[in-house]
């Protein structure tokens, strides 16, 4: 589809004065991306806007032997974070940064080694775990709950410090980054059509949207265009992909609040539509279909089994929400209020539900979809629970409607390029727990040079700590599922 995409390279101080302008037009930031380039390191802030779809890249260039970059936290929350990541991973130092301490480095990390620069060393000995600056909260009757970073059963680590005056808790601070992979440093050198197998491992419950946002962003580099239908079927295992997470999520929300016969029948559907993504693709999680430049399918979903287990879904959720003693425990707890949502850049479900209108499908679509959008407003878990309800309704009817008007054959391929300069791409899918972006940056040997991503976990973490507050601590499992969001797809 047509869109508005410009680029332009600035001075630092252009850079702000420009943020300001396309902040205060509605943009928001959607990544920011060091390179290195040898002679100098180069910033590339990306800021998106929809309905209609528009992209302004605004580029600088920092000095290598002085790498020093005006920080742009006092615009936005998200910048101050890609630049204390940005920090951490290149060694640039920030101007004007109201918290320039370490983000993704953790005390053991040396402090003179950046992984992401050319001339970095090969990773050395890591030293003891040091200690993190924790804000204390202290006053009468207040202490610290320490949880993690390993936790029970499967899920991946992440620290958690609770300042609780007897269980209201009074401030909550994350930790997170303690399985950082330097899976952008993977993607350098691979070739362009042979690294959508990192992408689709980046979250592995988020396989399609990343794989897709990967490939439009390399198909977008190389000038390749791919006909409707193969979009329409792209679109079509995106939803998929919704379907299996969302209901996992309603029976989870469920069963920690002690409903585990809801929880029991959303894992039975869950299975049903595992087997179903298997016998689609080949892979359960739906992955190996999607190539820069293909897609291919071994068939298409059966629309009477997808509207049978929407239906089921449906009587489950009011069970759920019927049961008195849950929908309690939902209602009014955990509440991320919208000024609050809009102010740390929020995405997807999490932003929805706080009253955000937010959707790549409609903002930022490859193709033109009939989405139904889904909100609500009262930013609790409540209202987390129905907007993934109501997604999961919306979503089968699109899937089927993709479906059903789908004519022609389930594979597509097209090698042709049209020659661009210069030779960088975003990809802009609306996942499952919300919007990914993926840029990349091809050399004339058709190599990745710089690949950035953002899983909207990203944005979508540091709300969790914000509706935490006047929270109970027993209630923070309930908190934490009704967010969900991706310790790997921030861990990057």
């Amino acid at each position: 589809m047509r869109r508005d995409w410009q680029r332009h390279r600035l001075s630092q101080d252009g850079v702000a004065e420009a943020a300001e302008d396309l902040l205060s037009k509605g943009f928001r930031l959607g990544l920011v991306a060091a390179h290195d380039d040898d002679a100098a390191f180069r910033v590339v802030y990306l800021f998106l806007a929809g309905r209609p779809d528009r992209r302004v890249e605004l580029e600088c260039l920092v000095p290598r032997n002085d790498p020093e970059v005006r920080s742009l936290a006092y615009l936005s929350f998200a910048a101050g974070r890609f630049e204390r990541e940005m920090a951490d991973l290149y060694g640039m130092r920030l101007v004007g940064h109201p918290k320039a301490r370490r983000l993704v480095r953790h005390a053991h990390w040396p402090e003179d080694w950046h992984p992401m620069r050319r001339d970095a060393s090969p990773a050395p000995e890591f030293g003891g775990t040091g200690r993190f600056p924790f804000v204390t909260v202290e006053g009468p009757g207040v202490y610290e709950i320490p949880v993690g970073p390993v936790h029970a059963g499967l899920i991946e680590p992440g620290h958690f410090r609770f300042s609780v005056a007897g269980e209201t808790v009074l401030r909550l601070k994350a930790r997170l980054w303690f399985v950082h992979r330097g899976l952008e440093k993977l993607f350098e050198g691979r070739t362009a059509g042979g690294a959508v197998d990192l992408a689709e491992r980046v979250s592995g419950d988020t396989s399609v949207a990343h794989a897709l946002a990967h490939c439009l962003a390399v198909e977008d580099a190389l000038g390749v265009e791919l006909p409707d239908e193969a979009h329409r079927l792209r679109a079509m295992l995106v939803e998929l992909e919704r379907l299996y997470n969302h209901v996992a999520d309603l029976g989870a929300l469920a069963n920690d609040v002690g409903f585990a016969l809801a929880h029991a029948h959303t894992q039975r559907v869950r299975e049903q539509l595992l087997r179903l993504n298997a016998a689609v693709t080949g892979h359960r999680l739906l992955r190996g279909a999607i190539r820069p430049g293909a897609i291919a399918l071994q068939e298409l979903p059966d629309v009477a089994v997808l509207r049978s287990v929407a239906a089921d879904v449906a009587e489950i959720a009011d069970l759920t929400l019927r049961n008195t003693v849950v929908y309690d425990r939902f209602a009014g707890t955990a509440v991320l209020h919208p000024e609050d949502a809009h102010a740390l850049g929020c995405l997807g479900y999490v932003a929805r539900a706080s009253g955000m209108r937010t959707d790549a499908r409609v903002e930022h679509a490859a193709t033109a979809l009939p989405v139904t959008e889904i909100g609500a407003d009262a930013g609790d878990v409540l209202a987390r629970y129905t907007v993934r309800r109501d997604e999961f309704a919306a979503s089968t009817e699109l899937a089927c409607h993709l479906i059903e008007s789908h004519t022609g054959p389930t594979e597509h391929a097209v090698t042709s390029t049209s020659p661009r300069h210069p030779r960088s791409g975003i990809g802009i899918v609306e996942g499952w727990r919300g919007t990914v972006v993926h840029r990349v940056e091809i050399d004339a040997r058709d190599r990745i040079t710089r690949s950035k991503i953002v899983d909207p976990s990203w944005f979508n973490w540091p709300a969790l700590p914000v509706a935490m507050a006047d929270t109970i601590v027993p209630d923070f499992p309930l908190a934490n599922k009704s967010f969900n969001q991706s310790y790997a797809g921030n861990d990057l």
